[in-house]
């Protein structure tokens, strides 16, 4: 993402505020350790996020999260060609974030269950907060 597109740019190391004292508290290291993800967690989802980090395929998120469509009117409602949007599909069909039913020869397209659902909505009213 260019940095001009970036709603929070990082802040210089001299305003990052940290620990005045490199104090380590024990109790709650070893309270928080093991709830932190594994390496191979970690992994997983970043890459589950790295494919929402895609305008395309929020804004066909943002679509299936109102209705199930099918390929070519979730092209006509994007903008965008029935090709780009079926690849989009087949990334977000990968990931399990979206399913499909087949409906003589249309495919229809819908968000895959509520955690979908609910990921994009908490994602979306977050967003709108001041």
């Amino acid at each position: 993402m260019p940095k001009r597109d970036r709603p929070h740019p990082p802040l210089p190391d001299a305003e990052v505020p940290g620990c005045d004292t490199p104090l380590v508290h024990l109790d709650t290291v070893r309270q928080v350790q093991p709830e932190i993800l594994s390496m191979p967690e970690a992994k997983s989802m970043a890459e589950f996020f790295g494919v929402l980090a895609d305008p395309n395929r929020l804004r066909l998120l943002s679509a299936l999260a109102r209705q199930e469509m099918c390929v070519c009117d979730l092209a006509a409602g994007l903008k965008m060609g029935e090709s780009a949007v079926s690849h989009q599909l087949r990334i977000l069909r990968a990931m399990r974030l979206v399913d499909y039913r087949k409906e003589g020869r249309n495919v229809y397209y819908s968000l895959a269950d509520s955690h979908i659902i609910n990921l994009y909505r908490e994602v979306a009213e977050h967003l709108q907060e001041t």
